[in-house]
């Protein structure tokens, strides 16, 4: 503990965290959010939602597990960098390859430990979150925070091209394929893929700039929506190639940030909320079954229920500050939800949301036989 580089953490309002360095030397900039989980930072880290943010885990010891390639959600993080309370230095577990704080050094990421996250997360959900800035090279407060106030807002912020794929690729069914599936990959995780792939569906995933041409021209039974990181209004090419698949008929299912862009090509408008929701807790009403699931999320924007049109349905509610977090369209076959279905490690209360979406594959095709 004694040989730990000394690290700060600054926000844009002024507020400042001195602690101690244990990831990358170096510097990083980006939103400062806080995620609830108990369990599953490696799967935080490697969401690319969680692309040009720095976040807090509100659980005070962090690590203890160590990391291994069979959880990551991607090929590598994407965070800004990384904040906790305590960062465990004993990786307690058969399955971990190395500890974190080496595989945050290896990705070069910046973190602090040391600090009062409590304080920390109390002041982002008074406040909201706000832009931040840590370093293990600039121990000077006010400069810190200016270099704060300097770095890119995450209003309408475009990060879906920063990490989608570069080029189309091909996820194989598990046993007999049943569908083939479209992904618009805006940051898609792993476990999505592993999922539909459970369910017999082959899957080919392509860049975010992907023409609705092209989709169309594939013949797929279904179209998926990937989460994905930024400002959905920032994205108003592809909520118009949207717009041209959801007329063509084909069943479709936008989780996260493919829900935002769905009810924006709906017509609908998006807003940022104050604090977000991310972590492994959130309680969500589904209206149909009159029932809850608590579930898996990580979004800053919402779409705003009031500017929704007619034919679409709002599906689901949170029941902490009641945003939409599902709809569906009245006649077409189209479904959504604002949170993560694939949730790893969990919980799995919202998993049968990917059987909703085969089920609507297979109407379709019983309709065109």
């Amino acid at each position: 503990m004694k040989n730990l580089k000394p690290a700060l953490l600054a926000l844009e309002d002024g507020r400042a965290f001195r602690g101690r360095s244990w990831g990358a030397e170096g510097e990083a900039c980006g939103e400062m959010v806080f995620n609830t989980s108990m369990s599953g930072y490696q799967e935080v880290l490697t969401d690319p939602s969680y692309a040009g943010q720095i976040v807090c885990m509100t659980y005070p010891l962090i690590g203890n597990y160590g990391v291994n390639r069979a959880d990551e959600e991607s090929s590598h993080p994407w965070v800004e960098g990384f904040v906790v309370r305590e960062a465990s230095r004993v990786a307690s577990s058969w399955r971990a390859e190395e500890t974190l704080g080496e595989y945050l050094k290896r990705w070069n990421i910046v973190a602090i430990e040391g600090i009062d996250t409590r304080a920390l997360v109390r002041h982002i959900r008074d406040k909201g979150a706000m832009r931040a800035c840590i370093s293990t090279i600039d121990l000077d407060e006010k400069s810190l925070v200016e270099k704060a106030r300097s770095s890119p807002a995450m209003e309408n912020r475009e990060l879906a091209s920063v990490v989608t794929c570069k080029e189309p690729y091909e996820v194989p069914a598990v046993g007999e394929q049943k569908f083939h599936v479209v992904c618009y990959d805006f940051g898609v995780k792993m476990n999505s893929l592993r999922e539909l792939a459970a369910m017999g569906c082959r899957t080919t995933v392509v860049p975010a700039s992907t023409p609705a041409s092209e989709v169309l021209a594939m013949n797929a039974d279904g179209l998926f929506l990937s989460n994905g990181p930024g400002d959905p209004a920032s994205m108003n090419e592809v909520v118009e190639e949207i717009k041209n698949l959801t007329q063509s008929g084909v069943p479709t299912f936008g989780i996260c940030f493919g829900h935002q862009l769905l009810g924006r090509a709906f017509g609908g408008s998006t807003y940022k909320l104050r604090f977000g929701h991310r972590g492994g807790n959130q309680p969500v009403k589904d209206l149909h079954k009159n029932s809850v699931e608590i579930t898996s999320h990580n979004h800053g924007f919402a779409v705003k229920a009031n500017s929704l049109p007619p034919e679409i349905e709002v599906t689901h509610i949170n029941l902490n500050d009641n945003c939409v977090e599902g709809m569906r369209h009245r006649t077409l076959p189209i479904i959504s939800v604002q949170y993560h279905p694939e949730a790893a490690p969990g919980p799995h209360d919202a998993e049968h949301h990917f059987r909703r979406f085969i089920e609507l594959m297979e109407q379709a095709r019983v309709a065109s036989s």
